[in-house]
């Protein structure tokens, strides 16, 4: 468990072969409810690659477990070598060949930082190769329930063009760091003036999160092409 309610899960392809996929993508995981319904949920992968993955080589997700959840009880039944069946990568919540901005506005609650982590990789070749400028503003209750913050905090320690933000709602780190908040992180998002010339900004996370932020980013002038979005609904 990476948090009270989270747990971080690796696994490879049984036929041997890799699971390569785009930072920002996910899979698919099929099973079916007690009465026998088939039914999916969806996962942004975790993992860190700075290369195509090979032959064997593991992904990572983050699962939320919700009491009394179909898949909860699907993980929660997993032992070390059981299979799970899945499908995918899918989606296109990724950074952009194309990419011109001066800087990315990361925003994300909850398991929806997942896609982040993945994307550390290119967004450090961004900042080597055209100086982009980002800050991930990162949503979460309590210190415990920061997602892989220690990677995000050693990123940031690493470029100084990467600003890591964590917004706790209820509960401060005992020794917070400068750039720690309290509240909600569309509270903070003016204090970094959202540019429509500037700015792409990304969003994932809780479905009132992503749309209060994305119209927060319209009133300031970004147009709806430069907001890319996806909703983390709570996967029963």
């Amino acid at each position: 468990m990476i948090a009270p309610t989270v747990a971080h899960l690796s696994f490879v392809r049984d036929d041997g072969q890799p699971l390569d996929f785009i930072p920002g993508q996910f899979i698919q995981v099929h099973f079916h409810y007690a009465d026998g319904t088939a039914t999916k949920r969806s996962y942004s992968l975790a993992t860190i690659h700075d290369r195509a993955i090979g032959p064997g080589e593991a992904v990572e997700i983050a699962v939320s477990y919700v009491p009394g959840g179909a898949a909860t009880a699907l993980f929660e039944g997993l032992d070390i070598g059981d299979h799970v069946q899945a499908s995918g990568p899918f989606g296109r919540f990724c950074l952009m060949p194309q990419d011109s901005n001066r800087r990315y506005l990361l925003v994300g609650t909850g398991t929806g930082v997942t896609p982040y982590r993945a994307m550390l990789p290119l967004l450090e070749k961004a900042i080597a190769e055209r100086g982009v400028e980002v800050v991930l503003l990162f949503g979460a209750r309590t210190p415990a329930e920061l997602l892989y913050g220690d990677d995000f905090r050693a990123f940031a320690d690493r470029h100084p063009q990467f600003r890591f933000v964590p917004c706790f709602s209820r509960e401060l780190p005992a020794d917070p760091h400068p750039d720690v908040r309290h509240g909600y992180v569309q509270q903070f998002l003016g204090e970094f003036a959202p540019s429509p010339d500037d700015d792409i900004a990304y969003l994932c996370g809780n479905p009132d999160m992503v749309d209060a932020t994305f119209e927060a980013l319209k009133a300031a002038g970004l147009p709806v092409p430069r907001i890319r979005r996806e909703k983390y609904v709570s996967s029963k």
